[in-house]
């Protein structure tokens, strides 16, 4: 991930400055998003990491709907960025294959298109993380980009290398790793979008 994290490094500023309000724009996400926080707060076990987190935006919406949030993201840049705009929040810098967290220390993990730059064969180690540091009971929210292909395929991301999954491979994936699925989402691709959006909610197996 290092490679990931200096090319975020390097689009920081711009990125921030293009995608800090995004949600505005996605009734659909701020809908999942608030299924999340209410599965979250009714399970009471813990907090929510925001894995990936960039600047912060989806951090503080997360903790604006009621659980407790942090953030942590690959970049230093993007962790400057968010402690910066968001000066309440807790914000760490750190890699999803190797989290520095206790085990079954959260409630919630949210890696919004956080994981799509993970080469297929690590994606399984980043849910063993995840799967690792919820409690049972606990909930999973991915997003990805959606394909068609029933394997993998790389695409022309704007930072760094990325990959599409198709939805029912990357819940299988999920399924294999640990987690129970909740439900999905699948929408197209708006003004100035690329790629398909999935969103996957899940639940941690006991």
């Amino acid at each position: 991930m290092t490679g990931t994290g200096a090319a975020y490094d390097a689009v920081a500023s711009l990125y921030a400055e293009l995608f800090s309000d995004v949600l505005t724009t996605l009734p659909l996400e701020r809908a999942l998003l608030a299924a999340f926080a209410e599965l979250v707060l009714a399970h009471g076990a813990g907090p929510v990491a925001d894995i990936g987190c960039g600047p912060g935006h989806v951090t503080a919406h997360m903790r604006a709907l009621g659980p407790e949030t942090f953030g942590i993201d690959v970049s230093g840049e993007m962790i400057a960025l968010a402690r910066q705009a968001h000066p309440g929040l807790r914000f760490a810098e750190g890699s999803m294959l190797e989290l520095d967290l206790a085990d079954g220390s959260l409630g919630g993990v949210l890696a919004l298109f956080s994981t799509i730059h993970l080469p297929p064969r690590q994606l399984p180690l980043a849910f063993a993380q995840f799967h690792r540091v919820l409690s049972p009971g606990g909930h999973l929210l991915l997003g990805f980009l959606a394909g068609d292909d029933p394997l993998p395929r790389e695409v022309d991301h704007k930072v760094a290398p990325a990959y599409e999954w198709a939805p029912g491979a990357i819940a299988e994936l999920v399924r294999r790793n640990g987690f129970a699925e909740v439900g999905r989402l699948e929408r197209e691709p708006h003004d100035g979008e690329r790629f398909r959006s999935g969103l996957l909610l899940a639940r941690r197996r006991a």
